[in-house]
């Protein structure tokens, strides 16, 4: 029996108010409107950009329907909608691409206008598709993956191969994407070059899979934690180190492996310190350093022009430089066709009803991606 046009009953992870676990809800998720898609959920990965809303230091209306690291099967359809049908798989897509501004219409931006114009915490209409116990309940970042059916809208959905397994490309909506294209497309690291990777996360194992598929000869992993180098390694990195173990700062003794500098230098952690380590272990002349780790506050950073003076180039980028609805697709395609690797990533596969169970995984440090299935 259809359920297009009719408000569907399901399951949903909500968050109440900060600092407080997830609540498994019956929540309603009414029909798409016009230029709208519902989708059932497949799989949804856990992010740290989730946490830093549940910990209260990125905020975003509540209560509210989390998640946006997802992939799932379209339900179905509202008026207008032609870019995708009921029955195929997709990607919901947390920066949105909606074609026609500025940004979209520019070779290199990717960050849509319309997406940042939009009302926070709603479709782009100012209200929400999601009612829980009488109360509507607000969207996220134009995703909410933690529910059994979702609403985006048409610009924030990505059309992906029909034979791709939802479980593992849902990675793309978000982590890997950031990381893999900072390097082949926000830094263009070149063949033969060498890199430093601040950080061994998910994003930023992700950089080393971008470094190590454009060629670079030299991939240097940094982290404090010992027990992620032997990752870091499987995934391309060719040298692993701790900046506890130094008594010189991390920086210097980056400069002195590699003959003042290296090419290009990622910092994933979302440190202002790291930021500024991750600057200055690149080449002075010719190095180029990338933001990916965003701070969870908003906080202000201070430094010397003369470190961009000689050459240096300081760049940064949400989704790793991607114009989403037309690179997704081509993502899960290259991982079709086994250009990078996707599984290595995913330590844990959990049912959805033990999110919480992810995050505290998470917050321990077990966990690379672990991934709810519905």
């Amino acid at each position: 029996m259809s359920t297009a046009g009719k408000v569907i009953k399901c399951k949903a992870a909500v968050l109440w108010e900060t600092k407080k676990p997830f609540s498994i809800e019956d929540i309603e998720v009414a029909p798409p409107k016009a230029h709208e898609v519902r989708i059932k959920m497949v799989a949804t990965s856990v992010c740290r950009t989730d946490e830093h809303v549940v910990a209260g230091s990125l905020s975003t209306p509540l209560p509210a329907v989390l998640g946006h690291e997802g992939a799932g099967i379209v339900e179905s359809v509202g008026e207008g909608v032609t870019s995708v049908k009921p029955g195929d798989k997709v990607i919901p897509l947390f920066s949105p691409q909606c074609g026609n501004c500025r940004i979209c219409k520019h070779p290199e931006g990717n960050l849509c206008v319309t997406s940042l114009a939009n009302p926070r915490g709603t479709m782009s209409d100012g209200t929400t598709r999601f009612t829980c116990k009488g109360k509507s309940i607000h969207n996220f970042i134009s995703t909410s993956t933690f529910s059994q059916y979702t609403v985006v809208d048409e610009m924030a959905v990505a059309k992906i191969d029909a034979a791709s397994p939802l479980d593992k490309v849902c990675l793309i909506g978000c982590g890997f994407s950031t990381g893999y294209g900072s390097a082949v497309k926000v830094a263009k690291v070149t063949p033969g070059s060498t890199c430093a990777v601040f950080g061994l996360g998910g994003v930023g194992l992700s950089v080393i899979i971008g470094c190590k598929t454009a060629g670079a000869a030299r991939i240097i992993a940094v982290d404090i934690n010992k027990d992620k180098f032997a990752k870091a390694k499987e995934l391309g990195a060719t040298e692993c180190i701790n900046p506890l173990d130094y008594s010189k700062p991390i920086h210097e003794v980056l400069q002195e492996m590699t003959d003042g500098g290296v090419d290009f230098s990622f910092e994933v952690i979302g440190r202002l310190d790291t930021m500024m380590s991750s600057l200055l272990s690149s080449h002075a002349s010719c190095g180029v350093s990338v933001i990916v780790g965003t701070p969870p506050n908003s906080q202000s950073i201070s430094m010397n022009p003369l470190l961009l003076l000689l050459g240096r180039t300081w760049k940064g980028a949400i989704f790793g430089g991607f114009k989403s609805k037309d690179s997704v697709p081509k993502l899960v395609a290259d991982f079709m066709a086994k250009k990078f690797p996707l599984e290595q990533l995913i330590t844990h596969v959990l049912p959805f009803e033990k999110i919480n169970e992810a995050f505290e995984l998470l917050h321990s440090g077990k966990s690379i991606r672990t991934v709810l299935t519905f």
